[in-house]
């Protein structure tokens, strides 16, 4: 493992203007001489092409070849891993198509910068050394919980291990030990805050931030996780990917809202568009982009995410004191695209009218009937406990406002709170197909 650092000073803010360029500049040609020069085969054929010493600054960015998580499925396990192996000590992996994950490996380097860049959105976020960190995440394989872990032993925090699931446990951990820092997903926070009011402690709980990730989620679902915890809640993005490093690429700050700060020292975005793969201006809507430039085991070049997003012009209002780069907060994958009668539909569109109506609850379930010969939308929500007699017209509400917003009929579903299962551990899964007769949602 790394030496920690615990109590030393972070930088939280990053560096602005030129001094920055400069800085990505040389780490990404030392990054193209790195990889020309590692004996990697995967790396000696995509760089073929390409003189290294020719890449001297961020202008030379767009002549380098994009990775694709393709490349890592096609390369597993190990066939990306440039350092060798008595040099790494960690190793994560995530799900993955036909049964094999995407592994990612890490040196006490990179386990390092992992616990940096996590320890900075903790500080971000509000925390501070003395703090006690409730980390609902899952710990193991999945990246989530012990890159949380470890930025928060890095800032100085006490780390509470607590993993997803048991929800008893959880809330009584909340309670005695008053922790005011707390990372989950968004959907087990809501299980939380619910869990807490059924028993009647949610007064009893001081959580003041919800660091929140591993699922996409809208600002309604926002507004629905801070009332749900009463006041005095601030739900906060966090992002990253294991492909990357894991959690802690980017933060969201309480007093930025809607922006997530990418820590750019260490991981350099750019927006393209997704369908030509040429670079967007500042401001436009496009898919993000991550060049590794710091990270040693498994380095990524110019990987493409799938996440829509944006770069903020560096004219827009922010904080003055930190200059890292910002993005919008994700509007959703393109690969999450659902094509339904020719119509591009985003899970996200339907989250967004969901949380904006007032008799719908927080649990929902996207099902595409592909048993006909056109798929078909259906929507499963639980009703609020106050919707009671106006579910007929909450319904009758929700199926026009869904046509005008995604430009298709859907089928909605009201049904009463509580009934639909509710995820403890793991991500939250939204969207189903039917194939069959089955119900997928039971």
């Amino acid at each position: 493992m790394p030496t920690l650092q615990t109590g030393e000073p972070l930088d939280a803010a990053g560096l602005a203007g030129d001094a920055k360029k400069d800085l990505q500049g040389q780490l990404l040609s030392d990054l193209v001489v790195r990889l020309a020069g590692s004996g990697n085969a995967f790396w000696e054929e995509r760089l073929a092409d390409i003189d290294p010493g020719s890449v001297t600054s961020l202008d030379d960015l767009g002549r380098l070849p994009f990775t694709v998580k393709q490349d890592l499925r096609e390369q597993y396990p190990l066939g990306m891993v440039i350092s060798p192996m008595e040099a790494t000590t960690r190793l994560h992996a995530s799900s993955g198509t036909s049964g094999k994950p995407t592994i990612v490996v890490y040196t006490p380097h990179d386990l390092a910068v992992w616990a940096e860049v996590n320890a900075r959105a903790l500080v971000l976020a509000g925390a501070r050394p003395g703090d006690i960190l409730h980390n609902g995440y899952g710990y193991g394989l999945f990246t989530g919980g012990l890159g949380l872990h470890y930025g928060g032993e890095r800032l100085g925090c006490t780390v509470v291990p607590v993993s997803g699931g048991n929800t008893t446990l959880q809330l009584q951990l909340l309670e005695d030990l008053g922790s005011r820092i707390m990372s989950a997903t968004p959907s087990f926070s809501l299980v939380l805050a619910e869990r807490a009011r059924e028993r009647g402690i949610l007064d009893r709980l001081r959580v003041e931030v919800g660091i929140l990730g591993a699922e996409p989620w809208s600002e309604g679902m926002r507004d629905r996780i801070n009332e749900a915890w009463g006041g005095g809640y601030t739900a906060l993005d966090i992002y990253g990917l294991s492909e990357v490093i894991g959690p802690g690429v980017a933060m969201e700050a309480p007093d930025d809202l809607g922006a997530l700060n990418v820590f750019d020292d260490h991981f350099l975005p750019e927006i393209v568009n997704p369908e030509t793969g040429e670079t967007v201006p500042d401001g436009e809507y496009g898919e993000l982009v991550l060049t590794t430039l710091t990270k040693e085991a498994m380095p990524v070049l110019r990987y493409r995410t799938g996440d829509i997003t944006r770069i903020l012009p560096e004219d827009q209002p922010g904080v003055p004191e930190r200059h890292w780069t910002r993005i919008s907060r994700l509007t959703g994958r393109a690969d999450d695209m659902l094509v339904i009668r020719g119509i591009n539909v985003y899970p996200r569109e339907i989250e967004t009218v969901l949380m904006d109506d007032p008799d719908v609850g927080t649990n929902y379930a996207i099902v595409v009937d592909r048993r006909g010969t056109m798929a078909e939308i259906r929507v499963r929500a639980e009703a609020t406990a106050e919707a009671g007699n106006r579910i007929p017209e909450a319904t009758e509400r929700l199926t026009r406002v869904l046509a005008d917003r995604i430009r298709i009929r859907a089928g909605v579903e009201m049904v009463p709170e509580g009934s639909m299962p509710r995820t403890e551990v793991g991500k939250v899964k939204r969207v189903f197909e039917q194939i069959d007769d089955t119900d997928p949602l039971v």
